[in-house]
């Protein structure tokens, strides 16, 4: 795991006023509401999107939860909150292109998935999620990122499929970059619906 900078820092300082220890990360200090501010201002393929908006992660996540809702209609909506929330570690990290995360190597990957857990923690979900339901969000999010290649970032349909695999043809979805703002409020509203249905 990597150490703390020479301050002895190794927190982020959100807008609600919460400090998030990147390498000890409690639930106590998560907020929905930082995680959709920042995820909206994560941008989706370094930003080498089509489009006078950056498609950003909160867009992504709210449309991976749309996918999986279609393609497993029984999915209980905690499975479908932790799609929504399946990159949240990125409103503190940032979105890394799968490249550079291998090139990383797998220190990055834990401190992601610390994140991840604890997230999951403040919003009742288990640290671990069921085998059937980490590949149904794969597959939800391979989907999406097929639709961002090819409508947003520059790839051939076969040149995606290659990478993704082809979506079911049932998903048709188009999607078109929002404002920073429309697409904070669109997560915080998914998220405010899915766990109003867990009450």
């Amino acid at each position: 795991m990597a150490k703390p900078s020479r301050d002895g820092r190794a927190w982020q300082r959100m807008l609600s006023g919460r400090r998030l220890d990147l390498l000890n990360p409690s639930p106590l200090d998560i907020e929905v509401e930082d995680i959709a501010h920042g995820l909206a201002r994560v941008a989706r393929w370094n930003g080498q999107t089509a489009g006078e908006h950056a498609f950003s992660v909160a867009q992504h996540s709210v449309v991976v939860e749309k996918i999986i809702a279609q393609l497993n209609e029984d999915m209980a909506i905690k499975w479908r909150l932790a799609a929504l929330l399946h990159d949240s570690p990125e409103y503190v990290v940032g979105d890394l292109i799968s490249p550079f995360k291998a090139a990383i190597g797998l220190d990055y990957k834990k401190l992601e998935l610390s994140l991840l857990a604890a997230i999951h923690i403040r919003f009742g979900l288990p640290t671990r999620l069921p085998a059937y339901v980490e590949k149904a969000i794969k597959r939800a999010d391979q989907i999406s990122a097929y639709l961002e290649a090819t409508q947003l970032a520059g790839f051939s349909h076969k040149e995606a499929a290659r990478f993704f695999g082809r979506p079911a043809k049932s998903i048709k979805l188009h999607l078109k970059p929002k404002p920073v703002v429309s697409a904070q409020k669109e997560f915080l509203l998914k998220f405010k619906n899915l766990t109003g249905q867990m009450d």
